[in-house]
């Protein structure tokens, strides 16, 4: 650990209010981010932000630039107020804490947010949608990557259909509706719908070779002793050394 550093957190109030709006504990949050160290993801932002996601999975961390800060303070103004008077129901990012980190000397501006597909499912297929078809297709690069993101046009040519039900749907729009209205009194246009999608049957397969795998380590565990010739030597399970013809006494 360095000897020399500093952590500030901006606009805590503000930040816990949120956190509260969005059902999130303040010791779990604290637990996520300290309890090991954060990973860093393979997915630079277009601005060249770092990204970490939390040991857990269930929150990310992005680094700002000190004007990206003064935007946030901004947004800030709008945005609590908007999130408390829905009471947390919004599909806009969670904006969770925002800190200063100063290390010998540098300062690195860091800002957390909720990871919106969690670790409670595994995601199989992940779409990032604007209603565009214009330049609108993940790129050979992203497809090559274990889950890419795939865009609009992806969508569309694989003849995808959500179907979440009647009630589903209608909370989906109205927080839909009322998110986009609130991007539009700040003049924002540049956001998009994030959509994962969970394959149950893919989901149980995967289950399913976890579980034998864990059979087959469990029953090698146990065996300790393989067959083996007269004089080789062999480890039995509390591991001392023998040879073979005297471990069969």
């Amino acid at each position: 650990m360095p000897s020399h550093f500093k952590v500030k957190e901006y606009c805590p109030v503000v930040f816990r209010t949120l956190r509260e709006r969005f059902g999130i504990d303040d010791l779990d949050y604290m637990y996520s981010l300290s309890k090991s160290q954060p990973l860093s993801t393979d997915s630079p932002g277009r601005s060249g932000a770092r990204f970490f996601i939390s040991f857990d999975g269930m929150f990310f961390i992005k680094t700002l630039t000190s004007d990206e800060v003064e935007r946030m303070h901004h947004l800030l103004k709008q945005y609590h107020p908007y999130v408390v008077e829905r009471h947390g129901k919004s599909l806009l990012p969670q904006y969770l804490g925002m800190y200063r980190l100063t290390v010998e000397g540098a300062e690195t501006y860091l800002v957390v947010m909720r990871n919106v597909f969690g670790s409670h499912f595994a995601v199989h297929r992940k779409y990032d949608l604007k209603g565009s078809t214009v330049d609108r297709e993940a790129s050979d690069k992203e497809r090559e990557k274990e889950l890419p993101t795939l865009k609009d046009n992806d969508f569309v040519k694989e003849g995808v259909r959500i179907f979440i039900g009647g009630e589903a749907k209608d909370r989906l729009i109205e927080t839909l509706t009322a998110d986009v209205e609130f991007l539009s009194k700040l003049n924002l246009m540049d956001y998009s719908l994030l959509l994962g999608v969970h394959d149950c049957e893919k989901a149980e397969a995967e289950e399913r070779e976890a579980r034998e795998k864990e059979k087959e380590t469990e029953a090698d565990e146990e065996n300790g002793i393989e067959d083996n010739d007269d004089d080789s030597v062999v480890i039995d399970p509390i591991g001392r050394r023998r040879s073979a013809d005297r471990s069969a006494r």
